[in-house]
C-alpha cells in the first residue's frame, strides 16, 4: 500500500468540479448513482493497476 496520492492533483480542480456538478443537474437521485458508478468504472480502468485500485476502495471505506 502506500501508492495513491491524496495529495490536491487535478489541474484546474474548481473547473472539473463544476464540471461534475453540472453532469448531475437534470438527473433523478437514481441516475445520478447510475451516472457515478459509470463514472468510477471508466476512471478504475484508465487507472488499470488492481493493487492502487484496491488501495482506492480501503481508502474509501476509511472516509
Amino acid at each position: 500500500m502506500g501508492k495513491i496520492n491524496l495529495k490536491p492533483n487535478i489541474k484546474n480542480n474548481d473547473e472539473f468540479y463544476s464540471k461534475l456538478i453540472a453532469a448531475h443537474e437534470g438527473l433523478s437521485e437514481e441516475e445520478s448513482i447510475e451516472f457515478n458508478s459509470r463514472l468510477i468504472l471508466i476512471l478504475s480502468n484508465q487507472v488499470g493497476d488492481p493493487e492502487i485500485l484496491a488501495e482506492a476502495l480501503e481508502i474509501a471505506k476509511r472516509r
